[in-house]
């Protein structure tokens, strides 16, 4: 049997849609031939991809959410074979696909695209943004080449970027502007936590210092908790890169005891990556590993 490559590629699009018509504009081909597609490729294989259902419309069955994961895989692979012949031939081209958390698009991306794109003009780069939690999802089903998330980074191998923490921020007539530090526990009640990825962090540190974790409100935004704090709705409690990222004029203090995280990339195998998926993580290495956010 040969398998189709075409075929897997529209399966694959009409799998991230769930929808016949859209996934045929983002192809530029009629719905009845991706309909084809589809049907030829279950005959093939000799089995149901999809269910077709009246209220739902499409769901993947049980072995199309195998066969997804393998062609992503396949994608990957004849995307890699191509970029070693054109780097055998002094040329780089091809795609990568990076997973990233809004912080890190906003402060770390920018630098390593542009020199990226400066040397490696024929790739291009797809970005896609969500929590650390779903872009490990993205990397564990090969939706994206490559990762940055906050940790921990198990079970994928990874290279850490930065050190992270959290600190309070409140507004400029608060009662604490001349604290040094804000107390936790003291001040449980009052607390705004803007989460985004601390979660496993915040626990760990309240059990370490038997303390009670309150979750009185929690937010994961920092344009939403910005907007809080102003309005004396609490004492926000946010990641100081996140932070980093949004324009603000509040009063930024420590906190005790201290929250820490470490952003970093992952992937599934850094030596499986693809040429310009590991080129790209040398620059964002190269670019960010003398910036490091200390603790």
């Amino acid at each position: 049997m040969v398998m189709n490559m075409n075929n897997l590629r529209i399966f694959m699009k009409v799998a991230e849609k769930m929808n016949i018509t859209e996934a045929s504009k983002e192809l530029f081909i009629s719905q009845p031939a991706v309909s084809k597609a589809i049907k030829n490729l279950e005959k093939s294989l000799n089995i149901k991809l999809f269910i077709r259902d009246k209220q739902n419309g499409l769901i993947l069955t049980e072995a199309g959410k195998e066969v997804l994961i393998l062609a992503r895989q396949m994608e990957v692979i004849e995307n890699k074979i191509y970029q070693v012949a054109d780097q055998e031939n002094k040329l780089l081209r091809g795609k990568i696909k990076v997973g990233s958390f809004p912080a890190v698009s906003t402060i770390i991306l920018p630098k390593t695209i542009s020199l990226f794109r400066s040397k490696y003009p024929l790739i291009n780069i797809e970005l896609v943004e969500g929590t650390s939690n779903q872009i490990k999802e993205w990397v564990e089903d090969r939706t994206v080449d490559m990762g940055i998330v906050a940790s921990p980074f198990e079970p994928y191998e990874f290279e850490i970027l930065n050190t992270d923490y959290m600190v309070a921020i409140i507004p400029e007539n608060h009662r604490l502007n001349q604290e040094k530090k804000i107390e936790l526990e003291k001040y449980q009640n009052e607390i705004i936590f803007c989460k985004g990825g601390h979660e496993i962090a915040i626990s760990k540190t309240f059990q370490k210092n038997n303390i009670e974790l309150k979750e009185n409100l929690t937010v994961q935004n920092a344009e939403t908790l910005i907007n809080m704090v102003k309005n004396n709705l609490g004492i926000g409690i946010i990641s100081s890169f996140t932070l980093s990222s949004v324009t603000h004029n509040l009063i930024i203090k420590d906190i005790n005891p201290r929250i820490t995280r470490d952003i970093g990339i992952i992937a599934h195998s850094f030596d499986e990556v693809t040429p310009a998926t590991k080129e790209f993580i040398n620059i964002l290495n190269q670019v960010h590993k003398s910036e490091l956010f200390r603790p």
